[in-house]
């Protein structure tokens, strides 16, 4: 073999490697594309569609039941019927008639269509009180009513074996967005309306008064 001749074998196999490394880089590129598209690949750069729901615990309820004092058990005391332990604060002796405040609150689930799921909690008795007065008092703190104007979304109309219902969607305060069924006349009323009016029961967090959760409870006119 010449000179000549095996200088062009060795062009020759250059050629053919350049050739193999881009016909290699080719075949990936097609292969990271068609992964790019499969939201299973570990190649996948797209935005998943799942979206996460936000969950808060928020105050829901408060209320006032006529209890008894049981046991005294050092500076703490039980209360009947359920024996749940409280501070003795007002000096009560056994068999005293007593008020108690109890509370609940609740888990609340927020999904990306703004729909809520609630998750209510037991009630939990949190103060004794000497009189029923003084129970009612508090409870009229903690749960506050109030009218005011709140977003409306909109009205809409669904017909179920030739029965219509007309519904209001309104935004509250807390950010949850809640539907009501509403009559022709309300309706009317709201269709190209943005505000509406309505009555509200802001309930407190009996720790943290500056922490609330309102709730709809009518429409104010």
């Amino acid at each position: 073999m010449n000179r000549n001749q095996r200088r062009e074998k060795r062009i020759n196999g250059k050629a053919r490697i350049r050739l193999s490394a881009v016909l290699g880089m080719l075949l990936l590129a097609v292969l990271l594309s068609a992964c790019s598209s499969n939201e299973d690949s570990v190649f996948h750069t797209g935005t998943s569609a799942e979206t996460t729901a936000s969950v808060s615990r928020v105050p829901w309820d408060y209320r006032v039941v006529e209890s008894t004092v049981g046991d005294l058990v050092g500076s703490d005391m039980t209360v009947l019927p359920d024996n749940e332990l409280l501070p003795n604060d007002g000096n009560y002796a056994t068999g005293d008639k007593i008020w108690t405040l109890q509370f609940m609150d609740a888990e609340l689930t927020t999904d990306a269509d703004q729909k809520n799921e609630v998750r209510l909690s037991a009630w939990t008795t949190i103060k004794s009180y000497g009189t029923q007065e003084t129970a009612a008092e508090d409870l009229k703190n903690l749960k506050v009513s109030i009218t005011t104007d709140v977003d409306l979304v909109g009205v809409y109309k669904t017909k179920y074996q030739e029965k219509t219902r007309n519904f209001a969607v309104l935004e509250l305060p807390s950010g949850n967005r809640i539907k009501q069924p509403i009559d022709d006349k309300r309706y009317t009323a709201l269709e190209k309306a943005k505000t509406a009016s309505v009555v509200l029961e802001e309930v407190h967090d009996f720790a943290d008064y500056d922490s609330a959760y309102a709730k709809f409870r009518g429409w104010a006119n």
